[in-house]
């Protein structure tokens, strides 16, 4: 992928109406852009030929957004923006939970929304950038070996499968074992400063990021909390 103008958009929501209006939108910015107005369908497709980055509506017939999400993240770690009900909190909660990258709330702007894949997939393009200026070593913390070239992630020896956020935020904590990291630091290392998240957003990737490891690792203590100040990674 050459910059975001050359990715390609998978699309899925059983509103046509949004297909078509935001398909054109997003092509007019030069993305390439598949559609699928069937989570099942869009499944099948994006299992055999995967995007660089998916929009999911939450709410859809026979296969929804989040479980559709999860069996495609069985096999990858493709960015995703869930579409949510407008003041759906739970809806969003659950999204992140999920390991979604980001959310927006229905009715939405369109600009908003190519905003938020640019974001998105500038963070997905960060470790090829850090790779070409020199910064691309692999960080070893213990048990932890971290590699920003590759986007890989290992624990004891196996492969952790993380999210662009997830990765983001644990490099932040890993780089200085032992140092706080507050919630707003966290905000600053995974999102892109015109995107506005809350403390709850960086409270459900640091979940999923423990139970990701406790997965690989029932033992998995390295993510420390400090209530009311924030986070720290703790190297064994």
């Amino acid at each position: 992928m050459n910059g975001d103008t050359s990715a390609t958009i998978a699309l899925v929501d059983d509103d046509r109406n949004i297909l078509t209006s935001v398909s054109m939108a997003l092509e007019a910015e030069g993305f390439r852009v598949r559609t699928f107005y069937d989570g099942a369908e869009a499944l099948t497709a994006l299992t055999h030929r995967p995007a660089d980055l998916v929009v999911l509506d939450i709410k859809m017939p026979r296969l929804d957004g989040m479980e559709l999400l999860n069996r495609l993240r069985r096999t990858s770690d493709v960015p995703a923006i869930f579409l949510t009900s407008k003041d759906d909190e739970v809806d969003e909660m659950l999204g992140l939970k999920m390991g979604a990258d980001d959310y927006i709330r229905k009715p939405f702007s369109q600009r908003l929304l190519i905003e938020r894949i640019r974001a998105v997939l500038r963070r997905t393009d960060s470790g090829r950038r850090e790779s070409s200026n020199g910064d691309d070593k692999p960080i070893v913390r213990g048990h932890l070996v971290l590699d920003p070239s590759r986007h890989s992630c290992t624990w004891r020896g196996n492969e952790v499968r993380l999210t662009v956020t997830e990765f983001l935020i644990l490099k932040a904590l890993a780089a200085r074992p032992g140092h706080v990291k507050s919630r707003d630091q966290l905000m600053d290392a995974a999102y892109d400063d015109n995107i506005y998240v809350d403390d709850r957003t960086i409270d459900s990737h640091i979940k999923r990021l423990r139970r990701k490891f406790r997965e690989a690792d029932g033992d998995f203590a390295s993510i420390e909390t400090l209530y009311g100040v924030g986070y720290r990674y703790r190297e064994a």
